[in-house]
């Protein structure tokens, strides 16, 4: 069975959906992506959430915001922060490696 993980980032236009592209096709997983924003371009659902094995957050402050709107939504999910900063474009190579980089401990 594959392992299913979610991206998240502020508004879901640059660093989740990057993850979202380059790890979608990978071997052994499933992913999806969206925003913790209200107006990102994909706002988080309760359904994602369930859906997800692993979620993966590009900053402290996303698993902060993460923990106060879906605390109750959370019980036994594991949350990996990234520590990767908005700096960079959509599919900015850069920020590819660095997602391949910081990713690749939890991936198949």
């Amino acid at each position: 069975m594959n392992k299913r993980i979610l991206f998240l980032c502020s508004q879901n236009k640059l660093r989740s959906p990057t993850a979202e592209t380059i790890f979608r096709g990978h071997q052994g997983i499933e992913v999806d992506s969206a925003g913790l924003n209200n107006d990102a371009e994909v706002p988080l659902s309760h359904e994602q959430i369930e859906w997800a094995d692993l979620i993966v957050v590009m900053e402290k402050t996303h698993r902060e915001r993460l923990n106060r709107k879906f605390q109750h939504a959370l019980g036994g999910k594991r949350i990996v922060v990234l520590n990767i900063p908005d700096n960079y474009e959509y599919m900015d190579p850069a920020l590819i490696d660095l997602l391949k980089m910081r990713c690749a401990p939890y991936l198949p």
